[in-house]
């Protein structure tokens, strides 16, 4: 039998085991790299190289768009089953297949491949982020049960920090042993890729598939080994009986004001986050033309600072509530996404820059550690945030109900992003529509009580 404490750290683990798909393939390794071929095939049909880069982040944008429908529309449904029927790890499992496969599988987008590449590589990838995401929903659930509600803002906050740690060794990883420069095929301290991999065929970047579905499988098993499921009454399976109670969920909403405005705040604010993460290597690609391996270090840069302020927003969560620190995240993420849209290696919003000079890089790294410092933080406080408007033998459904609110913006802002970049034929100004999310996300918190719905 599991003790409590390993309990909590098996709850920690899940953040350690799935942080790489948002750190090495949504956002500094596999993200850019698809940036990379996909522009290359739009400049072989022809495409000048801006709208070529357009063309790259408005494909992504769209296959983005498309797993995040899906999840919205799955994932009250799933966590209302799941809540019914007292069984979430079962799904746990299950999902995990679908992050490991759609993870294994992006070895094969290889470069200078036809559109089908492109095709295959926003499918997997779908099918893996559809897998991290539903995972997520279901062990959120879970940390109700892991202590009372005085603690739930700490253990959120170092679980937060414990996963950033994780991506950040899987990055520090890849980068020094595997992902090679596009130019010298080098990785980042100069090594050829190990088990030799071949870099002019870029297979130490496609590695970073396999990796993670490896880093997963390894890393999950204190979860499922200390991780048990909360005693509570177990139910048969009727879907009739699960989407009702999801319909008497939604209609409750109009009487419990404060976690309303709280699932439209964050329906805002989370996914303009999300985009920002989903997007931030492809920016750096198409407007600053990093290589993979800048990125990297970006990644690592933000990857050190999230996880400083995840564990220092887990104990201003603690003190001043998680309101507070939602807020101010997104402050400072507002005035960091003003910087990014009117950037490029010239200017900054009219100001000059000698575009040879390291100085749009040092104010792209700066950009990125204040990024983890914020979306680190935001993310933990979110989750308790919801916790102080549930109970334990509601949480999933409750995770579920966010998860739709968030991939309702989800996959708006892809889409916006996308959209924007289409026709303003500008990769720098399609980022644009994140910082409107932003700010609707802070407006609305003004109506959502500090204390949830906790007496």
């Amino acid at each position: 039998m599991a003790t409590a404490r390993q309990r909590i750290w098996g709850w920690w683990f899940y953040d350690w085991a799935s942080q790489p798909y948002n750190t090495l393939l949504l956002t500094f390794i596999f993200g850019p790299y698809f940036a990379e071929i996909a522009r290359g095939y739009y400049m072989g049909t022809g495409m000048e190289e801006e709208a070529a880069k357009a063309a790259a982040q408005a494909y992504w944008g769209f296959g983005l768009t498309i797993a995040s429908v899906i999840i919205a529309v799955l994932a009250p449904i799933l966590g209302t089953i799941a809540d019914g029927t007292g069984r979430r790890l079962i799904w746990v499992w299950i999902f995990s297949v679908f992050y490991v496969v759609g993870a294994y599988a992006l070895w094969w987008v290889a470069p200078g491949g036809e559109a089908g590449t492109l095709a295959w590589a926003v499918i997997f990838f779908g099918i893996g982020f559809i897998g991290m995401e539903f995972t997520t929903i279901f062990t959120n659930a879970l940390m109700p049960t892991l202590t009372d509600h005085d603690d739930i803002g700490k253990i959120s906050g170092s679980g937060f920090a414990f996963g950033y740690l994780g991506g950040l060794v899987a990055l520090i990883i890849m980068l020094v042993l595997f992902a090679e420069s596009a130019t010298t095929g080098k990785t980042l301290i100069g090594l050829d890729p190990i088990f030799a991999l071949d870099a002019e065929a870029r297979e130490g970047t496609r590695a970073v598939g396999p990796f993670s579905a490896l880093w997963y499988v390894v890393f999950m098993i204190p979860f499922f080994l200390w991780v048990k499921e909360p005693k509570m009454p177990r139910g048969q399976l009727h879907i009739g009986a699960a989407l009702g109670s999801l319909v008497e969920l939604l209609r409750s909403l109009k009487f419990r004001k404060s976690l309303l405005a709280y699932l439209t705040s964050s329906l805002f604010y989370r996914d303009a986050l999300n985009a920002l993460y989903g997007f931030g290597g492809v920016y750096a690609s198409n407007v600053l033309d990093w290589s993979i391996t800048q990125i990297g270090v970006f990644g690592i840069l933000g990857g050190i600072t999230a996880m400083l302020a995840s564990w220092v927003g887990g104990r201003l969560d603690n003190r001043f509530g998680p309101r507070f620190v939602i807020g101010w995240s997104i402050v400072v993420l507002i005035l960091v996404c003003t910087v990014i849209v009117g950037m490029t290696r010239d200017s900054v919003w009219g100001i000059a820059m000698d575009p040879a000079s390291s100085m749009p890089d040092i104010i792209f790294y700066i950009c990125g550690g204040l990024i983890g410092a914020a979306g680190g933080p935001l993310q933990a406080a979110s989750r308790t945030m919801l916790v102080r408007h549930t109970t334990p033998d509601r949480a999933t459904e409750a995770f579920g109900l966010f998860a739709l609110s968030g991939k309702v913006a989800s996959f708006i802002s892809p889409f916006l992003i996308a959209l924007v970049s289409h026709f303003s034929q500008s990769a720098r100004i399609g980022i644009s529509p994140v910082i409107l999310l932003f700010a609707l996300g802070l407006i609305l918190l003004i109506w959502v009580n500090p204390k949830g719905e906790q007496i």
